[in-house]
């Protein structure tokens, strides 16, 4: 017995090896290789991208190709595609050695788990049962961008820290889970949630956060020279938020219903990430004796809004109530990088590289409060007899829910979300901390050197570096000292 304790110890103790030139392509060629096969068993055009929409037409007396549904959705999924790609990957590149890793990790993660989430949502929401097949069209294609959305949040927990091994079963296991809990949601629960406020950031907020709870490294300051950013890093990671933040209207609103609905969406997310912006200015600079604006806050906490409002965006909560909602998510939000991340590092041993339950977890949870409280409070003075059915999707096995009880079921998702993102990360955190992954020694965490080929001139002028800015910034909290500057003088180290 004792013999094997002591060979389970020496083997999840045994020296990394960050050789990925043979587990790497094989994952990449029998993944893809799977996804062809099952995409040939089980994927089909949709009635509006088949050559048969000719017939369709005739049949529907529909007279005019605007009609189909890609001219509705294509727009959205252009803009819910570039955030998906652009957006999230550069919104990570503010480790200053870390930009690489960053964009082309969430490109291989996005790669791969699209083409998986449109089996398993096929699979859930749209298999045929005459045929057994799955038919997708454009909308198919936003769920997917959305599907990948939850795991894309749940990089961010880790960047880093892990290898492009361990992100792929990752986002196999998280896209798996994410159908499922959108299933049970979406579905069984009949919650709304247009913009994934539950879903999507509540789910890969917490299922982040339980993965690199598991994978917790007692040494990682021993790449403390590696989590700074310098001013290139933190004005590219501004590029993602900016992309972020311009095209999140259209993810709130990308699958709503066509009309008021979509509009609507579009209008208050609009109005609350607007909001967002002043009050994290604000608390920034008051939590700064000198004024100063910290790049962190700006880069993230302006965000909060569009994650907050997604469950709620396409209900009647008023321009007004839009705001009210950005005004409190900035200032929660940016307490969160404050106050509470510090918090969960010292106290919980969870290293949130990003602060991804700043941007994501926590306010996932207001999204869901706020999206439980205004399907309660939803009344047919406001909606109108037919405006409540359709908001809420008040049809067959529905047509009898009140708006108590659709706020009462819009709370029970919330709870699901978390539990599936809890619960789940912390069983795939337990499979990715096996040692047979390539992931970084503790101390070479951070620094594209170890997965890419960097350009020669960086590998010759490393030693020669000169002193650079760091700005306080997402894993490393100092104690706010009022009388002295957020900024410190520290020579990077190779």
């Amino acid at each position: 017995m004792g013999n094997c304790i002591q060979g389970c110890k020496d083997f999840f103790s045994r020296q990394k090896n960050t050789n990925i030139r043979l587990t790497l392509p094989v994952v990449c060629f029998f993944w893809q290789i799977a996804m062809i096969i099952l995409f040939g068993v089980f994927i089909r055009y949709d009635e509006e991208s088949d050559t048969h929409w000719v017939e369709t037409k005739a049949h529907e007396n529909i007279t005019s190709d605007i009609e189909n549904d890609f001219y509705f959705r294509y727009p959205s999924f252009q803009d819910v595609h570039v955030m998906i790609f652009v957006g999230f990957g550069f919104l990570m590149t503010f480790l200053k050695r870390y930009s690489f890793g960053a964009v082309g990790f969430n490109f291989l993660i996005a790669s791969f788990g699209l083409q998986w989430a449109l089996l398993m949502q096929g699979w859930f929401h749209s298999l045929d049962p005459h045929t057994g097949k799955i038919y997708i069209g454009v909308e198919s294609l936003i769920n997917a961008d959305f599907c990948v959305a939850g795991c894309l949040i749940a990089y961010g927990a880790v960047l880093g820290k892990v290898s492009p091994v361990q992100l792929l079963v990752m986002t196999l296991f998280g896209i798996t889970l994410f159908a499922v809990e959108e299933y049970i949601i979406l579905n069984l629960l009949h919650a709304r949630d247009a913009g994934g406020s539950m879903v999507i950031h509540t789910f890969g907020g917490y299922y982040g956060l339980s993965i690199t709870w598991v994978l917790y490294r007692p040494n990682l300051h021993q790449s403390k020279r590696m989590q700074g950013s310098v001013y290139h890093s933190d004005t590219f990671a501004m590029i993602g938020t900016l992309f972020l933040w311009m095209f999140w209207p259209s993810f709130n609103s990308a699958i709503t219903d066509h009309g008021d609905g979509q509009h609507r969406a579009a209008i208050n997310t609009y109005l609350c990430l607007a909001s967002t912006v002043l009050t994290t200015v604000a608390i920034s600079s008051l939590s700064q004796k000198t004024g100063k604006l910290d790049m962190v806050h700006i880069q993230n906490s302006t965000l909060a809004g569009g994650v907050a409002l997604g469950t709620a965006a396409e209900f009647m909560i008023s321009p007004y109530g839009a705001l009210i909602v950005g005004f409190f998510c900035g200032i929660i939000s940016t307490m969160g990088y404050i106050f509470i991340s510090p918090f969960l590092e010292k106290t919980l041993k969870i290293q949130d590289t990003c602060g991804i339950h700043n941007l994501h977890a926590m306010p996932g949870v207001i999204g869901g409060i706020v999206g439980a409280i205004t399907a309660a409070a939803a009344s047919e003075s406001v909606y109108g007899k037919q405006g409540l059915i359709n908001t809420f999707d008040f049809t067959g096995d529905f047509k009898d829910r009140t708006v108590l009880t659709q706020g009462g079921y819009q709370a029970a998702g919330m709870c699901v979300s978390i539990v599936f993102g809890v619960a789940g990360g912390a069983i795939v955190g337990s499979i990715l901390k096996l040692p047979i992954w390539g992931d970084p020694a503790d101390e070479n965490c951070f620094d594209d050197e170890v997965y890419w080929e960097l350009p020669d001139e960086e590998e010759e002028h490393q030693q020669s570096i000169p002193p650079i800015l760091e700005y306080n910034n997402h894993m490393i909290h100092k104690q706010q000292d009022l009388s002295e500057s957020n900024f410190s003088v520290e020579h990077c180290e190779s």
